[in-house]
């Protein structure tokens, strides 16, 4: 069942991942405020409620204030592992994943995202830092997280960080829950799983790059055009030349917006599942690093929200479109995913 589900998605969206139309159209991303969500009476939570689902059907993507994460948690986290970046390449290979997924280094070369859109591409031009939930209470099945020795500050500032980016996911949740129109507005929270990651990423320079013998080649992307795969995706973001960019349903790639201190959160694949097909797992990309400014580098905070791998994966009751997506497991189409996006070698 879980490859019926994979191809009928690439079906779907065969021949439309790659199109970039000249005129980019104003993003309809729109932005609710988590606060109000957390302390408002009954009709403002149901106006964040309305303003997240038609964000989610129009873009599947949505910026989110309010969400209390402090943005010097944000900034002392950025900076840490920038620091753990910039070492050299033998003080950071003890720290090197074995596959994606598991927590740990995750080096220049190692991700195609867009092979899980069933397109060529050359390796993303990327660093990926990965770390798990488990310093976190009542995460105790996550895989232990791999803490380099020579930045202390880092594990610190991830702790932090996570607490914060886990509790917005959950209120998320809640929204998407009574956006949906479910009973249970615990119903998405409670399948949440304890095994998110953090992904720290570096989009390196063009300086950076030319050091290292390496030539931004054409169709090569910081990451490669792809989809989400879990529930929920929560970003924080610097704005630059070489930045994310999302597809919206005419096909036309545009700017993901930035708001200071705000989270941009996107559904997943399973999301679009779980809501029938209302609510879209959009294409987006991180454009190359720009020609124009060679000295670019970016760092993005990404926590990726799955839920427990052993729950089934269908329409919610009450959604419009019942027999949308048959049912499959989550934790199988996860893996599977990742296996999909591993560039070997």
């Amino acid at each position: 069942m879980l490859v019926t589900v994979a191809r009928r998605r690439r079906r779907r969206r065969r021949g439309t991942i790659g199109i970039m139309l000249e005129h980019p159209r104003e993003s309809p991303v729109r932005t609710i405020d988590l606060h109000a969500w957390r302390t408002g009476d009954a009709a403002d939570r149901a106006g964040v409620a309305a303003e997240f689902g038609a964000s989610m059907t129009e873009a599947g993507f949505v910026v989110v204030t309010g969400h209390g994460i402090p943005d010097a948690t944000a900034a002392a986290l950025r900076a840490a592992v920038l620091e753990f970046f910039t070492l050299d390449a033998a003080t950071k290979a003890p720290y090197r994943v074995g596959q994606l997924g598991d927590p740990g280094w995750v080096p220049y070369g190692k991700e195609a995202n867009a092979y899980s859109a069933g397109e060529e591409s050359p390796p993303d031009l990327k660093e990926s830092f990965v770390a798990t939930t488990a310093d976190l209470g009542g995460h105790d099945d996550a895989l232990p997280s791999v803490w380099p020795d020579e930045i202390p500050a880092l594990r610190v500032a991830a702790r932090e960080w996570l607490a914060g980016a886990e509790a917005a996911h959950l209120e998320l949740l809640r929204v998407a829950a009574a956006s949906l129109g479910v009973d249970d507005i615990e119903y998405l929270a409670e399948r949440a799983g304890h095994t998110n990651i953090l992904n720290l990423n570096w989009y390196p320079p063009r300086t950076h790059l030319a050091a290292m013998n390496e030539m931004v080649l054409d169709g090569q992307w910081r990451i490669g055009p792809h989809t989400d795969f879990g529930t929920l995706t929560l970003l924080d973001r610097q704005p630059g030349l070489g930045g994310l960019q999302v597809q919206i349903a005419d096909g036309t790639w545009v700017d993901a917006p930035w708001v200071p201190g705000a989270l941009v959160v996107n559904g997943g694949d399973l999301l679009e599942a779980w809501s029938g097909g209302r609510w879209r797992s959009s294409p987006h990309r991180v454009l190359p690093p720009p020609a124009e400014d060679p000295h670019e580098s970016l760092v993005s905070l990404i926590y990726f929200c799955d839920p427990a791998p052993d729950v089934e994966i269908a329409p919610l009751p009450g959604v419009d479109a019942p027999d949308a997506f048959a049912p499959f497991n989550a934790g199988e189409y996860l893996r599977s995913k990742l296996d999909q996006i591993t560039v070997d070698g």
